[in-house]
């Protein structure tokens, strides 16, 4: 394709909105979707694209995104608690599937280093593949998806060693990895440490500090792709710097935030990495040895499928349909295994045609994964939850209730749920705000929960009970309506600052309640009191004055577009209240009561 630039993205986007719905209206995956989009554009079928290498190298920017935002969701406590099965179930899966499937290469007459790298490069699963079935099947949080995670994640800890060692066994010779390259390596991730842990959270507020939304997202991407780079600097995996840069932010105040703003790009960018992955297959390779590379596929995905059934059903503690599942998931290969297969051809391991080769092999599992998932969901047998256990010392419960506004009304609200031991999420548009009640120890988020994007990380899909407590009417109605229109099954209690603004929450299905009229109400009744009204009496005025005018509310509500109706409206409920009291009056007692409008 001559044009390099607006018609290439023309046509990614094209293939992408029409092959995807495609796809998922047929049960089979957005992954698949771009990956026989991909194909279809490459050079090896309608050749649209000719050169799939720059695309691919541009897109894994989003493999990298994702790993920050997967970074966000963990925190160095989680990861503490959560090393066995990283390094137990995820080191047992490396290892054995490594050795089963190199001891495989080397019974087709391949050497035992190029064996073993073939056997190391298969045995790595797609993390962005693997990851985005998940999420699309809403598994992350199951116990098989955090089991998953968790083997991904060693994996991409595997990868680095795997490539520095490569040089080592090529017939190129190389250096391989020196005590000079460690050092920088180490000094790379201890100023990433560092600099996260004590520098990004001061220079996120000064960012908040502006109220410019795009250069808070100029600072996130900034902060991604800048961890990333550090760590490819020093040779290290770019993924793994995104990742350490997450878990760093993941208990700031942010962190909700950094997940709004990155998303969209991370979305892009995947589905253009898995397009990049699809051009790789060659499709003239599978049909010159479709036996051959067919009986390959079902192999590696096989035993594979197979160690991770086993490794689930022991160490990793799963019932049989998630210990299917998580072979499933991850019997594919790797976008990792297409640097290592790179890599060891440039070191005289590999040669090209078995390079090209198995480069088919993996893409074609990438392709089959989706399917293979969802006939073992179909056949699997179902889960028993009648005796669920916890994974680990990792909690399993999801925020009840969000509060959106954090000030004077909603603090109270989150106390009086923190008494219950309910659990929820506050989010704050106001970073003074934030950094003031977080003093307290209070957990709350800063961003804009008028952003649906923001809502959906911080988990509004699980949430039963929203609490909109923001002080401004515009942006009160904004998040209201935005709840009402995303999450219609939940219940929304809104703050609502005068009538008028109640009965436009009213109208959007809020069950509302006006800031000053408790508290004016409870004042009342404790002036009836020093009147000199019994306790009791004091409390059945006030009653029966909250049903009166709640009744009112609700019928004005009707007529708020109508002022005259609205002042006939008021001026007869002056009467009506006036008659409703008249025969509790004592001559010279109270005098009369003066409403004025909250």
């Amino acid at each position: 394709m001559h044009g390099e630039g607006l018609e290439l993205a023309l046509v990614f986007l094209l293939a992408a909105v029409v092959a995807v719905p495609v796809f998922k209206r047929f049960g089979l995956g957005a992954v698949l979707g771009y990956l026989v989009a991909g194909a279809l554009l490459g050079p090896h079928a309608l050749r649209l694209v000719r050169n799939p290498e720059p695309v691919l190298a541009a897109s894994e920017i989003g493999v990298v995104m994702l790993l920050f935002v997967i970074g966000l969701e963990l925190s160095l406590p989680r990861l503490k608690v959560m090393r066995k099965p990283i390094f137990g179930v995820g080191g047992l899966q490396v290892l054995l599937s490594g050795l089963v499937l190199g001891a495989l290469a080397m019974s087709q007459d391949l050497g035992w280093k190029a064996a073993l790298v073939v056997g190391m490069g298969l045995a790595l699963s797609s993390t962005a593949v693997g990851l985005q079935l998940l999420a699309e099947r809403k598994e992350l949080t199951a116990e098989h998806g955090r089991l998953a995670f968790a083997i991904l994640l060693f994996q991409d800890l595997a990868a680095i060693p795997l490539l520095a060692a490569i040089p080592l066994l090529g017939k190129a010779g190389g250096e391989g990895l020196g005590g000079d390259d460690v050092a920088k390596a180490v000094l790379a991730i201890a100023a990433l440490v560092l600099g996260g842990r004590y520098l990004l959270r001061h220079v996120f507020r000064f960012i908040a500090r502006t109220g410019m939304p795009e250069v808070f997202t100029g600072a996130a991407l900034l902060v991604v792709l800048g961890s990333a780079w550090l760590m490819q600097l020093v040779e290290l995996s770019a993924g793994l710097g995104a990742f350490l840069a997450g878990v760093l932010l993941a208990e700031s105040e942010y962190r909700h935030e950094l997940e709004a703003q990155i998303k969209p790009f991370e979305g892009l960018l995947l589905g253009l990495f898995f397009m990049a992955v699809g051009m790789t297959i060659d499709l003239q390779q599978i049909a010159a040895e479709p036996v051959a590379i067919g009986t390959w596929v079902a192999v590696l995905l096989a035993v594979k499928l197979a160690l991770l059934f086993a490794l689930g059903l022991g160490p990793g503690r799963l019932d049989l349909r998630g210990a299917m599942l998580l072979g499933g998931v991850l019997a594919l290969g790797g976008e990792f295994a297409f640097v290592v297969f790179a890599e060891a051809t440039k070191a005289g391991l590999l040669d090209e045609p078995l390079r090209d080769r198995l480069v088919a092999i993996v893409g074609l599992s990438m392709a089959a994964t989706p399917l293979l998932l969802l006939l073992i969901s179909r056949f699997a047998p179902k889960a028993d939850k009648s005796g669920k256990r916890a994974f680990d010392e990792i909690p399993d419960e999801h925020p009840q209730v969000l509060i959106a506004g954090f000030g004077r009304f909603g603090q109270i609200v989150a106390r009086l749920l923190r008494a219950q031991k309910i659990p929820f999420i506050a989010i704050d548009p106001d970073v003074e705000q934030v950094d003031f009640s977080r003093r307290f120890g209070n957990t709350l988020y800063y961003g804009d929960p008028t952003r649906p994007e923001l809502l959906r990380s911080a988990g509004a899909a699980r949430v039963k009970v929203f609490v909109v407590a923001i002080d401004g009417v515009a942006a009160s109605m904004a998040a209201t309506r935005l709840i009402r229109q995303q999450y219609p099954d939940a219940l929304v209690f809104a703050r609502a600052r005068d009538r008028r603004h109640a009965w436009q929450l009213m109208d959007l299905g809020a069950r509302v309640f006006r800031e000053t009229f408790g508290s004016s109400l409870e004042m009342g009744r404790d002036v009836l009191v020093a009147l000199g009204l019994s306790p009791a009496q004091a409390d059945d005025r006030a009653q029966r004055f909250r049903t009166f005018d709640q009744k009112l509310l609700e019928a004005q509500r009707l007529l708020q577009d109508d002022e005259a109706a609205l002042l006939q409206s008021t001026q007869e409920a002056r009467l009506e209240l006036a008659e409703l009291f008249e025969a509790d009056v004592g001559e010279g007692t109270l005098g009369r009561i003066v409403e004025r409008k909250d």
